[in-house]
């Protein structure tokens, strides 16, 4: 059984099941005792928890982490350390990786891909304003929500388990994802984020990651060389400003990539709103990256890794201690040396004999083409005629009137309203394909402006029809209102309307449950229909919960001290007429060690002491009278209903001013009421208590003694 199954940490979180494990930690569900609400907590394993640089930077990170607040982020509630545990407490989520989803779906399309990376690129984009780049994007550390929003766990926390550069076994998971610089070893930022993200949308788009190799260190040189295959090349419906969008991002020089997760975002959203585009001076040639031709040049073997370099600048980078590069173009320098000038010269006989042996060997080649194509002609003109012949006996015999009857007429489908379940009815001769929707001005949603091929040609049946469906006129630009305060159902009924609009709960100290904390796009962004909208709407305050002390029989303000020691402050005392000692408390409206949230109110009564004796003289002289003899406790056997239980219980009976048990019954199984015989004199309230639970108070009236 694992060590940690039922342990407490930090006398909070309760440790009930293993969700998870990786190379460095195991993800456990634990509830959290305080808040009374299930998490995700992280252990590190031993041999990462025993190195003190470790523990220090993983709690530097983690808690530089825990600030992060973004619907896109996996919340970070705590770090800390728990008898030798080194644990982060995390919001627990109810999905599956992207990981996972991908090998259940196999290739995305670029919608759902566009939805999936356009929700990584917020998160990292809200990361990255803050100072913290991730290092570790890759589909494992992405979780996929059922209702399709993206979360990104692990942030900051890369650079901590990253310690070591080594890569091994352990390391393939993510090395297929690394950016060149982290491959090196060199220094990173928020553009390698943005590389990774890109090579996870590659792996969404084609079905597989850009680079693979028998060991972490095949891939990671190749992640260094570059030259990926375009994505177009494994999968040909990818769109061309998609496929922009991704080799930018994987540019091999940090330079050449996307300067931050928001103009990535921008690009992003232009493709959304028209699938068509294609970005000016951003070609996927540009992006990739190319080895410099060796046509001319000697380079002296050193047994290192060639060197790289962009296609837009082309420049050859070479190190000082790996080997020289020597440039031999043909030529070389006059001097004033004659030995040199007789080299020169039988150089260029060399040469030039060379040149003439060339020539020849050319014109044989020519001669022996010109021979092939000859016969070649004469062999297909054969066939032609052979083919010819063919075709009229087919024709005469009938073999291609049956073809012609496999003609269909194409519908002319231009300006009609499409719908998918009709249009596979009604045209079912025809295999109808759709394109990328389209804004337009001329034709309202769902309108068809265009299909290949055009009405009123003939075609086999069977034939695919591709149709263009408008989106109607491009909506104008929308900027989110501020809607802090206002209830969320009136709130999310304005939105939903153009907009989808999703709910996320959250206590707040101020606002009242179901009022707007927040919004996301902020007030003032910029939105266009059919995008999805965040309210962030109040629970109310945090719950805390405190037991409830006994603080019946203690003197009026060590009882207040009590009970503020616990948590409550709403409390309201009564000073009340009773026989017990002058300030000791008789009541307490909330039974003892009872859970209750704190901010209840609180009722306590506190005795006022005996009446004083009073004197009284008719003559003028002072003249004592007798103490008056406290009246005589008259018995009743009182009736009275109780709790009707399937079972028998204990039922409790004590007087309510000075808290002494008047009676001490078993209730029988069934029972409506009860008779119990009951003691005093004047009117006496009794408080039931119910298998030592209070259940309620009642008054009896007995008659005086």
């Amino acid at each position: 059984m694992d060590q940690y199954i039922g342990r407490l940490l930090d006398n909070r979180y309760e440790i009930l099941e293993v969700i998870g494990t990786g190379g460095m930690a195991v993800v456990y569900k634990a509830l959290c005792h305080r808040l009374n609400r299930l998490v995700a907590i992280k252990i590190l394993k031993d041999e990462f928890a025993g190195d003190e640089e470790f523990r220090r930077r993983f709690h530097a990170e983690g808690e530089a982490v825990a600030m992060l607040s973004h619907p896109n982020i996996v919340q970070v509630y705590d770090v800390s350390s728990s008898d030798n545990a080194n644990y982060i407490v995390m919001e627990l989520i109810d999905g599956i990786s992207l990981k996972q989803y991908m090998e259940m779906k196999g290739v995305l399309n670029w919608k759902e891909t566009l939805h999936f990376a356009m929700q990584i690129a917020k998160g990292l984009e809200h990361a990255h304003s803050r100072g913290i780049v991730h290092r570790d994007i890759k589909p494992h550390n992405i979780m996929v929500l059922k209702n399709g929003s993206v979360k990104v766990m692990d942030f900051g926390i890369a650079r901590v388990m990253n310690k070591s550069n080594t890569l091994t076994k352990e390391a393939l998971g993510s090395v297929h994802y690394i950016s060149p610089e982290q491959a090196k070893g060199g220094y990173t930022d928020n553009r390698s984020d943005i590389y990774s993200l890109g090579v996870v949308m590659y792996e969404m788009m084609t079905g597989r990651p850009p680079y693979d190799g028998e060991s972490a260190v095949a891939v990671a040189i190749q992640h260094i060389n570059g030259g990926a295959p375009a994505p177009s090349t494994l999968n040909p419906n990818i769109p061309g400003g998609m496929e922009q969008i991704i080799m930018k991002s994987m540019a091999l020089d940090v330079r050449d990539r996307y300067a931050s997760a928001t103009e990535m975002l921008h690009d992003m959203e232009e493709f959304r709103k028209n699938p068509a585009i294609l970005f000016e001076n951003h070609t996927m040639m540009d992006d990739a990256t190319r080895i410099l031709p060796r046509t001319g040049e000697e380079v002296r073997n050193t047994g290192r890794i060639p060197q790289r370099v962009s296609s837009d600048s082309m420049r050859l980078r070479t190190s000082t201690n790996t080997g020289t590069v020597r440039r031999t173009t043909g030529v070389v320098p006059v001097t004033a040396d004659r030995e040199n000038e007789a080299r020169r010269r039988a150089a260029q006989s060399q040469a030039a004999q060379q040149q003439r042996r060339k020539e020849q060997e050319r014109s044989r080649r020519k001669e022996e083409h010109s021979r092939v194509a000859t016969t070649a002609i004469v062999i297909c003109s054969a066939v032609a005629v052979f083919a010819i012949l063919m075709f009229l006996v087919a024709l005469f015999n009938g073999a291609l009137l049956g073809q012609e009857k496999n003609l269909v007429d194409v519908p002319y489908l231009e300006g009609r309203y499409y719908d998918a379940e009709m249009f596979s009815t009604e045209f079912s001769d025809f295999n109808i394909r759709l394109k990328p929707r389209q804004y337009s001005e001329a034709y309202r949603e769902d309108q068809i402006i265009e299909q290949t091929p055009a009405g009123g040609s003939q075609v086999q049946k069977g034939t695919d029809i591709w149709l263009t469906i408008s989106m109607g006129p491009e909506p104008p630009v929308k900027l989110m209102d501020n809607l802090v305060g206002v209830d969320a159902e009136q709130a999310k009924a304005t939105l939903e309307e153009r907009y989808t609009v999703y709910i996320r709960q959250e206590t707040h100290q101020t606002l009242l449950a179901g009022q707007v904390i927040r919004t996301d796009p902020a007030e003032g962004a910029e939105l266009t229909d059919g995008q999805t909208v965040y309210l962030f709407v109040s629970i109310g305050p945090e719950v805390i919960m405190a037991k409830m002390p006994d603080v019946i029989g203690m003197d009026h303000e060590r009882a207040m001290e009590s009970l503020r020691q616990a948590g409550f402050e709403n409390i309201r005392d009564e000073e009340v007429e009773s026989a017990r000692p002058k300030g000791e408390v008789t009541y307490q409206s909330i039974s003892k060690f009872t859970e209750t949230e704190i901010t209840t109110e609180v009722v306590i009564h506190y005795s006022a002491g005996p009446a004083p004796t009073e004197e009284t003289g008719e003559t003028g002289e002072s003249e004592a009278t007798e103490e008056t003899a406290e009246p005589t406790p008259v018995t009743l056997s009182v009736t009275f209903k109780v709790p009707k239980r399937d079972t028998e219980y204990n039922l409790e009976l004590r007087r309510q001013d000075n808290g002494v048990s008047a009676a001490n019954v078993q209730v029988p199984a069934e029972s409506e009421s009860i008779t119990v015989p009951l003691q005093g004199y004047g009117m006496v309230i009794f408080e039931m208590y119910i298998n030592g639970e209070y259940s309620g108070e009642m008054q009896v009236g007995f008659p005086n003694g």
